[in-house]
């Protein structure tokens, strides 16, 4: 047995400035899959020399954790919390924005003088109540960090970020067991990954079309699985990377307003009011 397509959503095009943009979550059909918030798939594209760059400058976070997964290109992180990084391709950032943090996410001078492929996923994790006013952190991790667990043969590898896989565990602790990879597929290879029926399941297709089960899941969609077992078997049709992971459903009310992800409209008022006081900490410069 290995869990089947449910249903599936297509990421529907939302370019923000020059910066080709798809989100297949929150959309017309979906609001979340808790406690997975939010995904927001920028390029791939090619920037051409002396270009603007990313045009994510300062904003604020509360209440929920933003994974970013740099698969092309650079991103240069710098926070509130003194945190500050230049990600290369194939790293991860990790930031838990909990009780608040304004940061910027842009492009390195060097890659706006220069130019160079760009692609990146930005995924919304949400927190329980009881963690929404957590202490905020951030890790970055370049490539070389993050554990390759090659499949058999040769016929792709799995990227592990948190949880664990083969025996190897993630190195991101994450506050609420969420395990979350990358997946590289050749064509025709296949996959079995640990997918427990209690959980939710996130599985986004980056790039290539996939086999599940006896039906096809199509790039640049996220596919929602049923719950029928504690496994999913995934064949690629042709080259294919997917964002997968698996985390407890949290089975809070969401209430949410641009940046800030709460319980209730009270507390959205109470996270607008904080950052317009400062209370999110300095503000950033640039």
């Amino acid at each position: 047995m290995t869990r089947r397509i449910k249903r599936q959503y297509k990421a529907f095009r939302d370019d923000i400035r020059d910066l080709q943009t798809r989100r297949p979550v929150p959309g017309p059909e979906l609001e979340h899959l808790d406690p997975f918030l939010f995904l927001n798939h920028h390029g791939p594209q090619v920037y051409a020399p002396d270009n603007l760059g990313l045009p994510f400058g300062p904003h604020p976070h509360r209440g929920f954790e933003t994974v970013t997964f740099i698969l092309r290109g650079e991103l240069a992180h710098k926070d509130t919390g003194g945190h500050e990084s230049i990600i290369g391709p194939g790293g991860v950032q990790w930031m838990t924005a909990g009780s608040g943090l304004i940061h910027s996410e842009l492009s390195p001078e060097s890659f706006k003088r220069q130019g160079g492929e760009l692609e990146i996923l930005q995924l919304w994790v949400n927190l329980p109540s009881r963690l929404k006013m957590t202490a905020p952190s951030y890790v970055g991790l370049q490539a070389a960090d993050i554990p390759q667990i090659p499949l058999s043969h040769g016929e792709g590898s799995v990227s592990l970020i948190s949880g664990e896989v083969a025996g190897v565990t993630g190195p991101i602790k994450t506050l609420t067991g969420v395990t979350m990879m990358t997946v590289q597929l050749a064509a025709g290879s296949k996959v079995t990954l640990k997918a427990p029926a209690a959980r939710e399941v996130f599985l986004y297709t980056v790039k290539g079309r996939l086999q599940i089960g006896d039906q096809q899941a199509q790039s640049w969609h996220l596919i929602e699985l049923d719950d029928s077992d504690d496994s999913v078997t995934i064949e690629a049709i042709e080259d294919a990377v997917l964002l997968f992971g698996h985390a407890d459903k949290i089975r809070e009310p969401i209430v949410s307003h641009g940046p800030f992800v709460m319980n209730t409209a009270q507390e959205i008022n109470e996270a607008i009011l904080d950052y317009q006081a400062g209370r999110f900490n300095v503000k950033l410069d640039g």
